[in-house]
Formats: structure tokens, sequence, C-alpha cells
């Protein structure tokens, strides 16, 4: 797990490219987890990791982290190197959205 200090993003701050066999990922999270790295990946492909940021609109702030230019397909969202918390189907021209576990996940009893 890496962890940065990013500052907030405000409305317009993310592009993403959608159409044919490309599409996007959003995953929400608690205010927590601003500053951690959350790795996804397809199938057997390589990880790919995005920072969660704190993401100011109009309506008022969310906290996440935006995977653009997916290719379609079935993501493992990772919680560390070994646990999964979770799958989310992304699909060409579209954004899917996927809602970290709240608090508790991962920790042992």
């Amino acid at each position: 797990m890496h962890e940065h200090a990013y500052g907030p993003s405000e409305t317009g701050s993310v592009v993403l490219d959608l159409g044919g066999d490309t599409g996007a990922l959003i995953v929400y999270t608690s205010p927590d987890l601003r500053g951690r790295e959350i790795e996804i990946s397809r199938e057997d492909d390589r990880r790919v990791h995005s920072a969660v940021r704190e993401r100011r609109v109009r309506d008022g702030s969310f906290h996440t982290a935006v995977y653009p230019d997916l290719p379609s397909g079935i993501y493992t969202v990772w919680w560390d190197d070994q646990t999964s918390v979770g799958t989310v189907s992304v699909h060409g021209g579209g954004i899917a959205e996927f809602v970290w576990p709240s608090s508790g996940f991962g920790v042992a009893s």
C-alpha cells in the first residue's frame, strides 16, 4: 500500500476517455483513506493503482480513486497484495462504480 498527500481536485479536473471498448471506474471510499493507493487488476493483467483524493463537486465532496481509460472487463479491487475486496464490471462507453467496504474490513478481530 502506498500513500501520498494529494490535495483535493475541483470540478472538471478529471478527464475520462469513454467509448468503444474503453470505460472508467470510480471507487468511492471514506475520507480516512485519502492518499491511499488502491490497486485494481483485470483477470491476469498487471495491477494498476490510483490514489484516493477528495473530489469537490457542486453538491459537496467525495473521496474517490478514479481509473480512466480501462479496457472492458471484470476487475478485482485489492485491499492489499493478496486480499480482494470485490469485483466490478467495466463496460466500454460507461463509468463503473464501486463502494469500498465500510470500516473493519481486513482488520483482524
